[in-house]
């Protein structure tokens, strides 16, 4: 996992509410954590989205973009996006029907008062982070 976040990047995070930022931070590593257990995904390029933290494959372009992120009108919620036009959510949603919450075909959201389902989200964060892959 990189050892600094890029400025831009910390500053968002640093916009967000502590229990969301605390959340989203360990949600940050679990991402570089799934995209470093798989060599196919390379390196990952952290930015900025629509003023959210972004996840990339630019180097391999193996995947689809995550963005992470908290919205005040869901404040005891945090959220993993996707991109809306792949089949990412649908088929988590068939995959993790009662383990996990979704809005749409767009996120996966999770409470910021309990445990992060880490295996789940690191699966769906590998099928994110290997779609354009898969859908070879």
């Amino acid at each position: 996992m990189p050892s600094s976040i890029p400025p831009t990047v910390k500053t968002a995070f640093d916009a967000f509410p502590k229990p969301a930022r605390d959340a989203l931070l360990n949600l940050r590593s679990l991402i570089f954590q799934t995209a470093a257990s798989n060599p196919a995904v390379g390196d990952l390029t952290e930015t900025l989205k629509w003023g959210e933290p972004a996840y990339l494959t630019e180097a391999t372009r193996s995947g689809s973009t995550i963005r992470i992120g908290w919205k005040p009108a869901n404040p005891d919620h945090g959220a993993l996006f996707f991109n809306c036009k792949t089949t990412l959510v649908n088929t988590m949603r068939e995959i993790y029907p009662d383990t996990l919450t979704y809005q749409g075909t767009r996120a996966v959201l999770f409470r910021l008062d309990q445990p992060l389902p880490n295996d789940a989200l690191a699966h769906c964060i590998e099928m994110a982070l290997t779609y354009h892959l898969n859908k070879r």
